[in-house]
This record gives C-alpha cells, sequence and structure tokens, in this order.
C-alpha cells in the first residue's frame, strides 16, 4: 500500500497532505453505537498509519505544505472536542506508536461539563423509562418547527432510532435554546447524566506537556454560520483565550465546530475571523487531501475512513486524495 500512496501523495511541491479526525477512543466498544473508534481499533489504525504515513505535526505540516517542503505520504493526525479518553486512552496509543497529535478543545466543556449531544446521548441512553413522551418540546428541521413527539427507547435499537429522530431537530437551534431544549428532554427523560466525559484543564495540560498539540474549537461549539461576525468572533477569541490561559503559551490552530463549508462555517467570513485572531491556520471537516495553491491554510480539509479492515481502510485513504 506504501507506494502507491507515495505515487499519489508525492513530495515537495506536489505533495497531498492527508488530515485525519477522530473524536472519541472508548475503552471498549459502545453497544449503543457499535462503529464508534475503541482502544483496539485505534491501537490498529495507528499501526496502519505509521506503516504508511509520514505522521508530522499538524502546523509543521500545514507551513510544509505552504513552502512545498513536505515529504511524501505526508499525514497529520487531529482529534476534536476534548473527551476525557483523548487523554486517557488514546494519548497512551499515540505515545507507544510514537506518533504526534493535535487536540482541539471547546473550551466550555472543560471541568465536568457536557456538550449538548453527549447530554442528549446519554439522556436517551441513561432513562430507566421504556418510552419518552417529548409532545409540546419543539426542534428545528431546518426549514421549520416541529414537535418532538414520542419515542420508544427500550431497546439500543430504539434509542438509536431515537437519537437519529432527535439529533437533528436540535442540532441546528441556537445555543441557548438548543441547551434548554435538551435540559428538557433530559429531565422527561429521568436520567442522571454523567459529568466526566470531557477533559478537565490539568489534562489538556498533560497532553501538551506529552508533546501534543492544542487548538481552539470555540468555546460553546456553535454552528458559526449561525452567528452574527461579532458573535462567531468572540466564541473563537474566547476558547483561544482560555486555552492560552490554560497552557501558557499561544494558541495558533482552530477547528471550525462540525466543520462543513457554507453549511457550519462561513467560508467567505469565519476564515477572514480566525486569521485576524491570530490564528495561523484552521481546519475544516470537507473530505479531501490538501494541496498547495489549491488549499487555504484557513481551510484544511480532514477526512477519516471508518472501515475496519486494512486494506480497505486503505483504499478508501486513495480515494481521499480525487476529493480536492
Amino acid at each position: 500500500m506504501a507506494p502507491l500512496f507515495s505515487l499519489f501523495s508525492p513530495g515537495g511541491a506536489h505533495a497531498r497532505l492527508s488530515v485525519l479526525i477522530f473524536h472519541r477512543v472508548l475503552r471498549e466498544p459502545d453497544p449503543l453505537f457499535p462503529g464508534e473508534m475503541d482502544v483496539a481499533r485505534f491501537d490498529e489504525t495507528l499501526g496502519w498509519l505509521k506503516d504508511w504515513f509520514n505522521v508530522l505535526p499538524l502546523d509543521e505540516a500545514i507551513r510544509g505544505l505552504e513552502a512545498g517542503s513536505l515529504p511524501r505520504r505526508a499525514a497529520a493526525l487531529s482529534f476534536d472536542d476534548g473527551y476525557a479518553d483523548n487523554h486517557d486512552e488514546a494519548l497512551p496509543l499515540l505515545l507507544r506508536h510514537g506518533l504526534p497529535c493535535s487536540f482541539f478543545i471547546a473550551t466550555d466543556f472543560l471541568d465536568g461539563g457536557r456538550m449538548w449531544n453527549d447530554s442528549l446521548i446519554e439522556a436517551v441512553r441513561c432513562s430507566p423509562l421504556s418510552s419518552l413522551d417529548l409532545r409540546g418540546l419543539l426542534g428545528h428541521d431546518g426549514r421549520q418547527e416541529r414537535d418532538l413527539g414520542r419515542h420508544a427507547v427500550a431497546t439500543n435499537d430504539e434509542r438509536r432510532a431515537a437519537l437519529h429522530s432527535l439529533i437533528p431537530l436540535c442540532k441546528y437551534l441556537p445555543p441557548g435554546p438548543r441547551q434548554t431544549l435538551v435540559d428538557a428532554i433530559a429531565a422527561r427523560a429521568e436520567a442522571k447524566l454523567p459529568t466526566d466525559l470531557m477533559m478537565s484543564a490539568a489534562q489538556v495540560r498533560a497532553l501538551r506537556s506529552s508533546g501534543m498539540q492544542i487548538g481552539a474549537h470555540t468555546c460553546s461549539h456553535p454552528i458559526l454560520a449561525s452567528l452574527s461576525a461579532n458573535e462567531a468572533a468572540d466564541e473563537m477569541a474566547r476558547g483561544k483565550a482560555r486555552l492560552e490561559q490554560i497552557l501558557g503559551e499561544r494558541v495558533t490552530m482552530f477547528a471550525y465546530p462540525n466543520g462543513k463549508p457554507a453549511v457550519d462555517y462561513l467560508p467567505e467570513r469565519d476564515p477572514r475571523l480566525v486569521r485576524e485572531l491570530g490564528f495561523e491556520s484552521a481546519v475544516s471537516t470537507a473530505w479531501g487531501a490538501a494541496r498547495r495553491g489549491r488549499s487555504s491554510p484557513f481551510e484544511i480539509p480532514r477526512f477519516t475512513p471508518w472501515d475496519r479492515g486494512r486494506n480497505s481502510f486503505g483504499l478508501r485513504m486513495l480515494r481521499n486524495f480525487w476529493q480536492t
């Protein structure tokens, strides 16, 4: 597989940079979401990537892309959001494989907080009820308000179906109303929610002390496209400032929450805001491999195959070169 990657990802001026994105690494497979990355899969995946690619720190890789000095088969690794398992499970494996990684942290959820989607997931997972009566609660499907209705939650299949329906109805609400709605769902679910899903400030410092990189990911992980320019800049700036206070050093990289161009952030506005706030690069979740002269350092694409087999994972990585 490595010779093929060398053919389609040469070094120098014609290099392509593959940036992989992860979110969580679970100690054991999750019966509710069996496709989530777990320790065994992540360990295996890191082995493949180490065999196939020259894995670089992300900021170094982006500078090398701009300078035309990347090695062949260049790649970088990243995590978004700031889950505690990034420190507890992913970090030991990264260190064992000798691979650098960048972690983009949404700062409002440090030290006992939860992201809205995790509050919703855990409310459904932990509910002692066999069905949730959410009638009278209103979400939004992108076109109109919709009543949340009733949902069976007695089995994992039913819980997955409920979440498949509920998450899109919450996702694109403004942060305040979205949190209010999720809190109301949790109350009706009669669920006790966990407080240890996200990292502490001390764990963020430990990642950095272990040689990993830390980037900003706003404070509250909003859909930037739904905010005014001033609101978006404030989210970016406060997240950056909080991380710099935790680490005692400049934070120069940013990841757009959710990260789809023109859906989750505004390409004509938000990269400019990122640059004006003193960041040196930013990453999206648009698929593809970055190319010199075609990929802005403020909109670097990211992608990770979901395949469990070595060959199928590698082939999808190869196909990703044609996304840009």
